[in-house]
C-alpha cells in the first residue's frame, strides 16, 4: 500500500474527494473511490467519502492499493468498419458496447484494442492507455470516432476539440416531441450529487451547450439532429432528460422501459452521425459520416410503421 500526506491546493477547494484527489495525485478515480470506501483517506484527521468535499488547506492523508496496470490488447473488433485512413488518422465508426480506450472499470473490447488487432499504428502521444484518442464515445454510443495516427494530428486534433472547432453531430430519438422543435439547451453538467455513474445539471457542473433539431415526429417519440457546442460527459443524455425527453432506451436517465422494449432497444437511441474538421496536415475541410446501425434502424422503422404518426 502506498500513502501520501500533503494540504489540499485552494484550486480544489469544494471539488469532491474522488476526482480531486485522483488530479493531484495521477491515480485513477477509481482507486481513489477504493481507498475512500476503505475508510483510508482522511481530511484533518477524519475520514472522507468519495463524494465529499475537500477544503482548501486541510491536510490530506491518503493510502491507497496499486491499480491494474492499463494496457492496449490487441482484439478483433468484428462490426468496427474504418470509415476513413491515412498517414494521420483515423476515422472508425464505433460499434456499441465497444469503449474508446482501455479503463480499470472496463474490461471489454476497445476501439484501440481493435485498432491494434487490424495493424494500425496510432501516436503514442497521450496516456500510454488513451495514446491517439483526442475524443470519445461513451460504450453505449455508437457512430464516427477519430483517432490520431501522427503526433502532430494528435496535437491539432486535440486542439481543435479543445477550441470547439470540430462540427460534431448526433441523431437522438427522444421521448415526446420537442418544444419548441428546435432550439438550444445552456446548462451546466456535472457530477450527480447522489450517484457515482450519472451525471446531472448542475450549478457546480461545466458549462455546457446542445443545440437540437426536430427531423422526424412519431407518436411518442422524435428523431432530433443535435449539434453539440461543448463536450460534457452524457451531455445529450443528461440534457434531454433535464428537458423530460430522455433518449429513448436510456433507462439510467429515466426513459421508459416498455417503449425500449416495444423498439426492441437495449441501450439508448443515440448515435455520432457527423464529424467534420479541418484536417491536421492539409488544411482542408474533411467531413466523415456514420449510418445508423442495424439496432437503431429497426426501432426507427417500428416507429414509423408500428406507431400512428404524430
Amino acid at each position: 500500500m502506498e500513502s501520501r500526506t500533503l494540504p489540499v491546493p485552494d484550486g480544489l477547494d469544494g471539488e469532491r474527494a474522488d476526482a480531486g484527489i485522483s488530479r493531484m495525485l495521477g491515480i485513477s478515480r477509481t482507486v481513489i473511490a477504493d481507498a475512500c470506501d476503505a475508510g483510508t483517506v482522511e481530511l484533518d484527521g477524519v475520514a472522507l467519502k468519495k463524494s465529499d468535499k475537500l477544503r482548501a488547506g486541510g491536510l490530506l492523508t491518503v493510502s491507497w492499493t496499486g491499480q491494474r496496470e492499463l494496457v492496449i490488447e490487441a482484439t478483433v473488433v468484428e462490426d468496427m468498419v474504418i470509415i476513413y485512413n491515412d498517414d494521420d488518422l483515423v476515422v472508425v465508426d464505433k460499434p456499441v458496447g465497444v469503449a474508446a480506450h482501455p479503463a480499470t472499470s472496463w474490461t471489454g473490447p476497445t476501439v484501440l484494442g481493435g485498432l491494434a488487432a487490424a495493424g494500425f499504428r496510432i501516436s503514442t502521444s497521450g496516456a500510454p492507455e488513451r495514446a491517439g484518442v483526442v475524443h470519445r464515445l461513451d460504450v453505449g454510443t455508437s457512430g464516427a470516432m477519430v483517432v490520431a495516427k501522427s503526433e502532430i494530428a494528435y496535437e491539432k486534433l486535440k486542439r481543435a476539440f479543445h477550441d470547439r472547432e470540430v462540427q460534431k453531430i448526433y441523431h437522438a430519438v427522444v421521448q415526446g416531441q420537442m418544444d419548441p422543435l428546435a432550439g438550444t439547451i445552456d446548462a451546466p453538467v456535472g457530477r450527480h450529487p447522489s450517484s457515482d455513474w450519472k451525471f446531472a445539471v448542475t450549478n457546480a457542473g461545466k458549462h455546457a451547450v446542445t443545440h437540437y433539431e426536430t427531423i422526424e415526429a412519431f407518436a411518442g417519440a422524435s428523431l432530433l439532429e443535435v449539434h453539440l457546442e461543448t463536450g460534457r460527459t452524457h451531455q445529450i443524455r443528461v440534457h434531454m432528460a433535464a428537458q423530460r425527453h430522455p433518449c429513448v432506451g436510456d433507462t439510467l436517465y429515466g426513459a421508459d422501459p416498455t417503449l425500449s422494449a416495444k423498439l426492441g432497444l437495449t441501450r439508448q437511441w443515440l448515435h455520432a452521425h457527423k464529424l467534420a474538421f479541418t484536417h491536421p496536415t492539409t488544411g482542408e475541410w474533411v467531413e466523415f459520416e456514420s449510418k445508423h446501425p442495424p439496432d437503431l434502424e429497426h426501432a426507427l422503422d417500428v416507429l414509423r410503421t408500428g406507431f400512428t404518426r404524430a
